[in-house]
Order: structure tokens, then C-alpha cells, then sequence
């Protein structure tokens, strides 16, 4: 059973001017996802900075979140890190939580093979209940989880259930659906790709632009789902250039100025990530201008 079908936001992780998290406007992020129609909540995805967070602060965002969304949409808790045993702990606290699932990083920096990426996501999927969706970023971490090892975690643990892929690479994407079939559900991981990805047999995206447009994105990935291949091609299409601009640094620094943009007092960011810069947040407001004249 799929842990949820269309649109996932990724969601920011708001800050005050302490740089303390900012659970007030937290809520409110919360909420506007929920009236917006977005599918499911990832909390503590890259997009929310965990890399700079204590897990006291993580395991308390999380629950601001479940508590927040009160069941209405699944929450989904990203819970991957380097070491096996951490990822373990964390994510049976984050169960406890009461969260619907968990995304789990492939391990970044130690680089594992292909055997050693199997034996990490078999450790995990035996320590936990939950479902579980594997993240393949392959331009953070360093280490790309072929389709045959996704495909062979996917049919040997039943709480392995889908995979959201952001390697970037169609073919293997496609590789990936020819070999795991009905045994993975795979998710876009790049807002720019979410139609080619939906093509080849996935049912969604986890999505950073959803902070931004929540509505659109719900829509897009629906619009295709059900049938309505040109309605959803021109959404795509019609958001290109903001999501070339929500990644014309590295995220999640462009999406909070964009949602400063909007209004959203979401503060700054941990170092080392800094402010958007100067001639980029010029890039990034014309294109959210551009929007608003269409």
C-alpha cells in the first residue's frame, strides 16, 4: 500500500531571528499545506536543515508537525544519516511520534557499496514497523543506489515501499521501473522532472516548490495521474523557470527567500548556509513576479 499518492512537500524548517526554530510560523507552514491540498508532510527532509539540528530539535519538530496535522495527511519523517545504529534509534523515536512513514537518506561521506547499501536499509527495515521510502541523492551524498539493489530491497522487505529518486538520470529511473515493478513506488525528488518520472510509472514527487505552491504542484501531479497529460505537462512547464530558480543555490537557501517573498517570516538559515545572493534573489523575485502577470 502506497504511503501517499500526488504531491509531498518537503517541507522548510522556519527560524527565528535567534536562529531557535519558530514553531508558531511551523504551525502556520502546517496548515497552509493542508488548505493547499498537499498529499503528505516531509518533516526534517534536507529542505528542513536536520544537518544543523540537535535531535532534541528534530524529534520536537516532528512532533509539532504530527501534532499540527492531526491525521488529516500522512508525515513522513526523514530520519537517514552515515552510521546504521543512529538511523535506527532515531527513527524508532520518530515512530513513537506517531509518524506515517520515514525517508532514509542514502549514507553520505562513507561512500558504501552497493552490498553495504543493501545491508543498511536491511538493518533498518528490520528494526522498524513503519514504511519506509529510500532517498537516492546521489549529488549530496556521494553514492548512487543502483536500480538493481533498490529493485532487490524492495522485494525482500515489505516495509521497503517506494524510493524517491533524484540521481537526476531518466534512464535510470526507467531501469528502476522495468526491474522493482509493483514493488517500489517511486517518487520524483526533482521538481524539474516530475512528468518524465510520473511517465515511466511513478506516482509523485517530494517536492521543494510545494512550499511555495502547494496548489499547483497538488494539481500537476493529479492532472496525470487522471488521465489529463497535457493539463499536467503545462503546469510543469509554466513553474520551469521559478524552479530553476529555487535551485539556482544550493536548497533550501532560495526556497526561504522565497518564501520571505511571500510573506512568510520563515528567518534565515544555519551556517554554512548563507543568504541568497543579491543577483539571485533578483532572479527569484522576477520569476515569482512573472507568475503573478499570468
Amino acid at each position: 500500500m502506497s504511503l501517499f499518492k500526488g504531491a509531498g512537500v518537503a517541507l522548510i524548517t522556519p527560524f527565528n531571528e535567534d536562529n531557535s526554530v519558530n514553531y508558531e510560523m511551523l504551525r502556520t507552514l502546517v496548515r497552509r499545506q493542508i488548505d493547499g491540498g498537499t498529499d503528505a508532510i516531509i518533516v526534517c527532509g534536507t529542505t528542513g536543515e536536520p544537518a544543523t539540528m540537535t535531535e532534541e530539535e528534530k524529534l520536537s519538530v516532528i512532533k509539532c508537525v504530527v501534532d499540527e496535522t492531526a491525521g488529516q495527511i500522512p508525515i513522513i519523517a526523514g530520519t537517514g544519516a552515515n552510521c546504521t545504529q543512529n538511523v535506527i534509534d532515531f527513527s524508532q523515536k520518530a515512530e513513537k511520534l506517531g509518524v506515517d512513514g520515514l525517508l532514509v537518506v542514502t549514507p553520505y561521506y562513507n561512500k558504501a557499496t552497493q552490498n553495504g547499501l543493501y545491508a543498511h536499509y536491511a538493518a533498518i527495515a528490520g528494526a522498524v514497523r513503519l514504511p519506509i521510502i529510500m532517498y537516492n541523492v546521489p549529488s549530496r551524498t556521494g553514492c548512487n543506489i543502483l536500480p538493481q539493489t533498490a529493485a532487490r530491497l524492495g522485494r525482500n522487505f515489505e516495509n521497503i515501499v517506494g524510493i524517491k529518486e533524484a540521481s537526476g538520470n531518466i534512464s535510470q529511473v526507467a531501469k528502476l521501473k522495468k526491474l522493482a515493478g509493483n514493488d517500489l513506488d517511486i517518487y520524483s525528488g526533482n521538481d524539474d522532472q516530475v512528468i518524465p518520472i510520473l511517465s515511466l510509472g511513478g506516482i509523485g514527487v517530494i517536492s521543494v516548490l510545494s512550499n511555495v505552491m502547494p496548489a499547483a504542484v497538488h494539481d500537476m501531479v493529479m492532472e496525470y495521474l487522471n488521465g489529463n497529460i497535457k493539463s499536467a505537462l503545462d503546469i510543469q512547464l509554466k513553474y520551469l523557470d521559478l524552479i530553476e530558480a529555487l535551485f539556482c543555490e544550493v536548497n533550501p537557501i532560495p526556497v526561504k527567500a522565497a518564501m520571505k517573498l511571500l510573506g512568510y517570516n520563515v528567518g534565515g538559515l544555519r551556517l554554512p548556509l548563507t543568504e541568497l545572493e543579491d543577483a539571485n534573489r533578483a532572479r527569484l523575485k522576477e520569476s515569482m513576479e512573472k507568475l503573478k502577470e499570468n
